[in-house]
């Protein structure tokens, strides 16, 4: 097609595989989609593959501006960092006010804020724009976290909440979240929660493993029968296929093949510096982050191994009386720490609304986040409910909804945690999530001594909890001294 005959509604820069699958969903949902990518063999590989539908292969940057309607909708989906900028800057000369591009990958979001602020002073639009639901999500139905401004959002909506995931109540999974790079704050702390996630559904499997002495497939029963229950999730049950799958080659579980070191992109990181600036604490986030860590050093690993050998085995093998019973605490202690992960992920989300003058819903992000995304849950339902409630609770799990839950999964969640560590089973997350669970619900903490202490070296005051109106004072701690 030409310009003349037709112009697209949105241009896709950028053919990897996220970018080449929502090309092809706008496209089926009747939008025609201009393409362009560095190298012309994917966009001619594109379009060869499908024929018929409605795309326009663009050669030069010069001519994908030309074949988009203005205002037009470009939406870069190109690697965080240097590439997105070098993506604004070889296209903002071409472009018009009231132009949109959209940066649908996981940038940091003060990067986005800058874009944001330089472009508008251009009369352009910058949105941030997450998006989750890796390949399969992309082609089919993503959860898509849009910021940027409100005229902006208008404009893409009706495509936007074309190509969404249906969640919950058959609506799409989209919502404006908030300005400038506020789209992309909630993608990054979307990733952080899947980080903590993933870290405990793999603790819980090391501990079926190495504790109980069960078969990946075995363990991939065990996640079935969880995920037909409370913990019923996207990731549940994608681990517990992912443990059926048997290698074509050898026929053992294709799992016990996979090298034990995880990567990481980065955005668990970020979630973790960023609660630090905002003063939340996310021992769960930061565990998982810390565990791919280590996990990427295998020759220090294997070092340690052979100077310190593990202490005997911990729990009862497959074939015990009471196998079943550690199962349950097993499932109890994932419980209770998946919830301590989102948790701190939603008091991450409403920490950001002051300083960066957002107004982020907690209520609306559960809801586009229980269809598409990679970290969808059944008890996203039920955190909606509380998000949106007339007294909003500051912590998760005190919300009526899920403090009994807890509460109730604690005794195990402790026997699990205390038995991994007497036997030398990791389970950094798991444990991170207790203690935090009991610094939460401690009364009285011992960082009186800690403020005591800053005092005496550093007159860094205190308060006294019998005067406690009365403001910071400082005291003579020289022994024998009155204070």
């Amino acid at each position: 097609m030409s310009r003349a005959t037709q112009q697209a509604d949105l241009g896709v820069w950028g053919l990897g595989v996220m970018g080449a699958n929502l090309a092809l969903n706008v496209a089926d949902h009747g939008f025609t989609v201009a393409l362009w990518n560095r190298t012309a063999d994917k966009t001619d590989a594109l379009l060869a593959a499908n024929r018929g539908k409605p795309l326009l292969g663009c050669r030069a940057p010069q001519d994908f501006v030309a074949a988009l309607e203005p205002p037009r909708r470009i939406l870069l989906m190109v690697p965080a960092g240097a590439p997105v900028d070098e993506s604004v800057a070889t296209l903002a000369p071409l472009l018009t006010g009231g132009d949109i591009l959209i940066d649908g990958g996981n940038s940091h979001f003060m990067d986005t804020r800058r874009r944001e602020a330089a472009l508008r002073e251009k009369h352009l639009a910058f949105v941030g724009c997450g998006i989750s639901g890796g390949e399969e999500g992309a082609r089919h139905g993503p959860s898509l976290m849009p910021g940027g401004d409100a005229p902006s959002w208008a404009r893409l909506a009706p495509i936007l909440q074309a190509i969404a995931a249906r969640g919950s109540g058959g609506q799409p999974c989209v919502a404006h979240i908030g300005p400038d790079g506020a789209g992309h704050f909630v993608k990054m702390v979307h990733n952080g929660i899947e980080y903590g996630l993933m870290q405990l559904i793999a603790e819980a499997y090391d501990l079926l493993r190495r504790g109980l002495s069960l078969s990946a497939p075995d363990i991939g029963d065990v996640f079935e029968a969880w995920n037909r229950g409370p913990l019923e999730s996207f990731l549940v049950d994608l681990a517990a296929r992912v443990l059926h799958v048997r290698d074509r080659k050898t026929g053992r579980p294709l799992v016990d093949l996979v090298l034990d070191a995880a990567k990481q992109k980065g955005t668990g990181r970020w979630t973790v510096q960023a609660a630090l600036t905002l003063s939340v604490p996310v021992p769960t986030i930061a565990a998982a982050v810390d565990a791919r860590t280590l996990s990427s050093d295998r020759a220090e690993r294997q070092a340690a191994a052979g100077r310190f050998p593990a202490p005997p085995p911990a729990l009862p093998g497959p074939a015990a009386d009471n196998v079943d019973a550690w199962i349950d605490a097993i499932h109890d202690a994932l419980h209770a720490s998946v919830l301590c992960a989102w948790a701190q992920g939603l008091q991450m989300v409403t920490a950001a609304n002051a300083p960066y003058g957002w107004a982020i819903d907690p209520a609306e992000l559960a809801r586009i986040w229980t269809g598409g995304c990679i970290i969808r849950a059944r008890l996203l339902d039920e955190v909606r409910e509380a998000a949106r409630g007339p007294e909003r609770m500051p912590n998760l799990v005190l919300d009526p909804r899920f403090a009994g839950r807890v509460q109730e999964c604690t005794p195990r969640w402790r026997n699990v945690v205390a038995v991994a560590a007497q036997h030398g089973i990791p389970a950094p997350a798991l444990s991170a999530s207790l203690a935090w669970f009991d610094t939460l619900r401690s009364a009285e903490l011992p960082t009186n001594l800690t403020q005591a202490q800053r005092d005496a070296f550093g007159a860094h005051t205190f308060v006294r909890r019998d005067a406690p109106d009365a403001g910071p004072v400082h005291a003579d701690w020289t022994p024998g001294a009155e204070s």
